[in-house]
């Protein structure tokens, strides 16, 4: 009796060992279309990138020569790259805070059963669906020199502003436009969020004696921290590959007080024609970029 138990469990387990290396054979015929794309369009490009870094001289690979860490040490070196370093980090603490605060105001408020609430979301969601090019279009023509927004101030008694030739102002008005871009997406996520706590843990604070602050405190704020670094990621994503509102708006201008990185590597490869530096660039980019999410991906792993 006690032989017939183990010759079954012994069947059972090589069976079950069969059926896994089935399924597992069956998933990655499945999976294999998309590895082979993701390997194509991701991964070698981005080795292909690290070694271009490494070379000077022309694209092709006729023309390329081996210069090793050379470029980095050009970047080390050079000025302007420590100039559109410190830009784009303006440039993304400017654009993540307020399209962070901003959105989470508007989602508590839209969560409330307000008149016009539907018609007050969709507003704030347009931004989202609008084209780039279209915004910094409208962009730069509000705030061109004697433009709407001129106009407007003067009403006020305020002296025109030269906004997109001036290196004070020019930063702030892509800042201005990136956040308005941000705040309906974040607001979507946001709100899900608000829609996903409870409601009898507000009732249970009000009971208790609980005022809105401490409510939005205690409760909202860790009911929604997985949306909170959700949109953290996909913020600074949104802003460290930040190109049309500069391209469109100010073109790396005045002074080269609004270029930032991405356009940086853009001039370099496609104005210059220096592809290995632009490369090592964008290897900075990539770098920088991977930290800042692995970093809100811990915080985010260890809720």
């Amino acid at each position: 009796m006690t032989i017939r138990k183990h010759e079954s469990k012994y069947h059972f387990s090589d069976s079950f060992t069969a059926l896994l290396d089935r399924e597992g054979i069956a998933a990655g015929i499945f999976l294999l279309p998309a590895l082979v794309l993701l390997g194509i369009f991701l991964v070698f490009p981005i080795v292909y990138l690290g070694y271009l870094s490494f070379t000077g001289g022309s694209f092709t690979r006729a023309g390329v020569h081996w210069v090793g860490v050379g470029n980095y040490l050009r970047l080390l070196l050079s000025p302007d790259f420590w100039q559109v370093i410190g830009n784009t980090i303006y440039f993304t603490i400017g654009t993540v805070i307020p399209s962070i605060i901003t959105p989470l105001g508007l989602a508590v408020l839209l969560n409330r059963n307000l008149l016009f609430t539907g018609i007050f979301r969709t507003i704030y969601f347009i931004p989202s669906i609008v084209s780039l090019v279209a915004a910094g279009l409208g962009f730069r023509w509000l705030f061109q020199t004697d433009g709407a927004i001129d106009s407007l101030l003067n009403n006020f008694g305020i002296a025109k502003i030269s906004w997109l030739s001036d290196s004070v102002w020019a930063m702030p008005v892509i800042i201005v436009l990136s956040v308005w871009k941000q705040i309906g997406f974040n607001l979507v996520v946001f709100l899900a969020g608000l829609q996903a706590i409870p409601i009898n843990r507000y009732e249970a604070a009000e009971l208790d004696g609980a005022n809105d602050w401490q409510q939005f405190r205690y409760i909202t704020l860790p009911g929604i921290q997985s949306p909170l670094i959700f949109a953290a990621i996909t913020t600074t994503i949104f802003t460290l590959k930040s190109f049309e509102q500069v391209y469109i708006i100010t073109g790396g201008g005045p002074l080269n007080s609004t270029n930032l990185l991405v356009y940086y590597i853009y001039e370099r490869a496609f104005a210059r024609f220096d592809f290995g530096y632009a490369a090592a660039a964008a290897m900075v980019l990539l770098a920088f970029t991977s930290v800042l999410v692995y970093l809100q991906l811990q915080n985010w792993t260890q809720e």
